[in-house]
């Protein structure tokens, strides 16, 4: 059994990697009743259409950031995966008001007329770059991660419901640096913009079950993040690419050494589970003693922080190796 059975399920931003295994997946596992692709490029719609096929699928175009076309793709909508994003980081940095239009803008669409439609589950995708963002991508999924927890308050006597998953780095999706360093292998020379840079990893078929799993648990208000290894940028490069040389361009505007998903500020209202972590709302309207009681985790330290650097799980080269073969990377 699975939550989606017999439920109608629209996805935002289903044309990206993310989405299309999202959908995939949930047509072969679940008894889904609709699963409605929402997405701005009709092009990439055209695409997915030749080698996605099902009665329960439904192609609708539209922009998160215009209200009333996302208003009328979730008529008779159950649940919704919010993964449409702005992502890349120098295109927000030259382009802001259109990162803050998709980002912030249209994740505020998507909480009142999810609410607005009685939609019963909302699930938002985040990313590692929202906690203590030092750039404008990351700020903006921060603002778009305290309106969808805020947006629990909002629903008020309404059933909707809203969370959030916040993971790292996807292996082999489009804008990982995986494709790059592939791409450079012919030149000779890999660009490294630190040594010592550290990243999470997770794979795609992880990312879409952690989803599905934090759909199940979620009561309304959790941001969940996986437990997941960390690796350097000097192992990815010498899996990729150990026939090539490396050069050190230095970190780029915006770009972290090391990744977080939990600093210590979030500490106090984060709950540890068996493979995972749940930041939890720090309002007036959350019981964490009770939420704890019921869901069996526990208080982390106060001092506590989640970093690809200080990570106690990590991957290895072979590790690596075994994860692209069963993501069918070639390399």
């Amino acid at each position: 059994m699975s939550i989606l059975d017999g439920k109608s399920v629209l996805v935002t931003g289903a044309t990206g990697s993310f989405g299309k295994r999202f959908i995939k997946t949930v047509l072969e596992t679940t008894d889904v009743k609709r699963l409605v692709i929402f997405s701005r490029d009709e092009l990439k719609q055209f695409e997915m259409q030749q080698y996605l096929t099902s009665d329960r699928l439904r192609y609708f175009l539209g922009d998160v950031r215009d209200k009333e076309r996302l208003n009328r793709a979730l008529d008779g909508v159950d649940i919704v995966i919010h993964a449409a994003a702005m992502k890349q980081v120098p295109a927000s940095e030259y382009n802001p008001m259109e990162a803050i239009k998709t980002n912030i803008i249209g994740a505020e669409n998507i909480v009142n007329c999810c609410i607005d439609q009685g939609v019963e589950r909302v699930i938002a995708l985040s990313t590692d770059k929202a906690a203590n963002p030092a750039n404008l991508y990351g700020a903006t999924k921060l603002c778009s991660d305290k309106l969808f927890v805020a947006g629990n308050a909002l629903s008020g006597r309404h059933r909707t419901r809203f969370s959030v998953v916040r993971y790292g780095n996807v292996i082999g999706s489009r804008g990982s640096v995986i494709p790059f360093f592939m791409k450079k292998r012919a030149e000779g020379v890999l660009p490294i913009t630190d040594e010592r840079m550290t990243r999470f990893w997770i794979t795609l078929d992880q990312g879409v079950k952690f989803v599905l799993d934090s759909l199940e648990r979620m009561e309304g208000g959790e941001i969940f993040i996986p437990k997941i290894p960390s690796m350097g940028i000097m192992d990815v490069a010498q899996v990729v690419a150990p026939e090539c040389s490396t050069k050190i361009i230095g970190i780029r505007p915006g770009e972290k050494l090391h990744e977080i998903m939990i600093t210590e500020d979030d500490a106090i209202n984060t709950a540890e589970f068996n493979d995972h972590y749940v930041i939890q709302p720090a309002s007036d309207w959350w019981d964490a003693k009770a939420y704890l009681e019921r869901k069996g985790g526990k208080k982390v330290p106060e001092q506590f922080s989640y970093s690809s650097d200080n990570n106690t799980v990590w991957m290895s080269q072979q590790d690596l190796i075994d994860l692209l073969g069963k993501e069918k990377i070639e390399i």
